[in-house]
C-alpha cells in the first residue's frame, strides 16, 4: 500500500470515529446530559456554558480554519522564507489584547455564576452525603424543614438521595475515606467530598422525577461503579415517603421463608448493615458496627430497601427493565406514584442481587481482603466474601423484598 493510500485510509478512519462520537454525543434524554438542566442551579450553569461553548466553538473553526488554510497555501514549495512579523507592534498587541478581553468577558459572568451556586441561605432542607468507597450515604438530620411537617427523627439511607421537588436542598458533603466527587448533572454542577471537611451544595428539582449522577473523582478500583441518584416527589409524596422511613419495624411471619432470612441476616449480615427495629431473640434491638469490620466505617443502612430501586452503589437495579423504564420514564404528575411503590415482587430483578450475594467481590471490584492492603491494615473495603449457600440466599432474598 502506497503511502498516499495508506494517508487516506487513515483519514477516513479518522472522520468516521469524529462522526461516531458526534452522533454518540448528541443523543436525546441521556440520564446525565448536562446540557438538558433539571433545576434551578443546573440551569444557571447552563445559561453560562452555552454562549461560552458557542463562542469557544465559532473560534475554534476559525482558528482551524486559518491554520488550515495557511498549512496548505504556504506549505514548502522551495520558495523564499516569507516575510516575518516579529517587530510590529500594532500586530503583537492586538494579538495580546483580544484574547485577554475575551477571557475578561468569560471571567465577570463566571465569577457571578460561581457566587450564585454557592449561595445557601435559601435553602429549605438539609441532608449530609457521605461518600465512601464505593456508595454513598444519605443522612436526613431531624429537622424542621423540608416540610412543615419536618423530619423529627434521623433517616439513613444510601444509593437514592430523595428530596421534595421545588424546594432548595443543602447538601453538606464530605468523605471517610478518600477524595470523591458529587455531580448530578441535571440539578448541579460537582462538588468535591473531601475527608475531614464539610462542603456545601444547593440542589433543587423543577419537577418530580429521578436524575442520575456519578462519582467525577477517581476514587479507587470500583470508582465506575460509585454513582448515585436523586428522586424528587411531591410534597405529599415525600411526606409519605418521610412516615415510611420512620415507621415501626414489622418483622415477618413466623414459619416462612422471610423469617428464616431475619434469622440468616442477624447471623451474617448484621454486623455491618442496620435494619433500624431490628431486635435479637432476647429482643435487644441490633447495632451494627461496621467500623470494627470496613476501613470506611460504615456500610449501607438496609432499613427498607425494597423502597430504593438500585443498590450497591446505584450500581444494579432492584426493578426489572420494564418496571425500571415505567419509574425513569413516568412523566412528572405520575412518577411520585410509581415511585413509592418500592419494589414489588412482580417487579423484582433478582438475578443481581442473588449474584451480589453469592460472591459480592467477584460482581464489583473492592479490596475486600485485608492482606491486599498491606499487614498493617485489617478491615476490608467493600463487602467481604460470605460463602452463603443457596438456601441462605433464598432466604434473605425472601426477607430483604418484604423491607419497604
Amino acid at each position: 500500500m502506497t503511502s498516499k493510500n495508506l494517508l487516506g485510509r487513515r483519514a477516513r478512519l479518522v472522520a468516521l470515529a469524529t462522526a461516531g462520537a458526534v452522533v454518540a454525543g448528541c443523543a436525546n434524554n441521556a440520564p446525565q446530559d448536562t446540557f438538558q438542566p433539571k433545576g434551578s442551579n443546573a440551569q444557571l450553569i447552563d445559561d453560562l456554558a452555552r454562549p461560552v461553548f458557542y463562542i469557544a466553538g465559532l473560534v475554534g473553526v476559525i482558528v482551524m480554519g486559518v491554520i488550515g488554510f495557511v498549512v496548505l497555501r504556504y506549505r514548502d514549495r522551495g520558495q523564499p522564507i516569507p516575510e516575518q512579523t516579529h517587530g510590529r507592534p500594532a500586530l503583537e498587541i492586538g494579538l495580546t489584547i483580544l484574547p485577554a478581553l475575551i477571557l475578561i468577558g468569560v471571567a465577570i459572568p463566571s465569577v457571578g455564576v460561581i457566587m450564585d451556586l454557592n449561595e445557601t441561605d435559601d435553602t429549605e432542607c438539609v441532608v449530609n452525603v457521605t461518600g465512601q468507597q464505593w456508595w454513598w450515604e444519605f443522612d436526613y438530620p431531624a429537622q424542621d424543614g423540608c416540610l412543615p411537617g419536618g423530619i423529627p427523627e434521623p433517616i439513613v439511607t444510601s444509593g437514592q438521595m430523595v428530596i421534595p421537588a421545588g424546594q432548595n436542598v443543602l447538601i453538606r458533603g464530605t468523605s471517610r475515606d478518600v477524595i470523591h466527587s458529587f455531580w448530578i448533572p441535571a440539578l448541579n454542577g460537582k462538588r468535591d467530598m473531601v475527608p475531614g471537611r464539610v462542603q456545601n451544595l444547593r440542589m433543587q428539582a423543577y419537577e418530580p422525577g429521578i436524575y442520575a449522577g456519578q462519582c467525577a473523582e477517581f476514587c479507587g478500583l470500583s470508582h465506575a461503579n460509585m454513582r448515585m441518584e436523586v428522586a424528587a416527589l411531591t410534597d405529599d409524596g415525600f411526606q409519605e415517603w418521610v412516615d415510611n422511613q420512620l415507621a415501626e419495624y414489622t418483622p415477618p411471619e413466623a414459619d416462612t421463608l422471610a423469617a428464616e432470612g431475619e434469622a440468616t441476616f442477624v447471623a451474617n449480615c448484621s454486623r455491618c448493615h442496620q435494619i433500624d427495629g431490628l431486635e435479637d431473640e432476647e429482643g435487644t434491638p441490633l447495632v451494627a458496627r461496621p467500623d470494627e469490620q470496613v476501613y470506611s466505617g460504615a456500610a449501607p443502612n438496609l432499613t427498607n430497601l425494597m423502597t430504593r430501586n438500585t443498590f450497591a452503589g446505584a450500581t444494579w437495579s432492584l426493578l426489572r427493565d420494564e418496571c425500571r423504564d415505567a419509574v425513569w420514564e413516568a412523566d412528572s404528575d405520575v412518577f411520585t406514584e410509581r415511585y413509592l411503590e418500592g419494589v414489588t415482587e412482580d417487579c423484582f430483578a433478582e438475578v443481581d442481587l442473588r449474584e451480589w450475594l453469592r460472591d459480592a467481590p467477584k460482581k464489583k471490584p473492592m479490596y475486600t481482603d485485608p492482606e491486599e492492603l498491606g499487614p498493617t491494615d485489617e478491615l476490608y473495603r467493600g463487602m467481604p466474601y460470605l460463602a452463603l449457600s443457596e438456601d441462605q440466599i433464598d432466604q434473605l432474598l425472601a426477607y430483604l423484598l418484604e423491607r419497604k
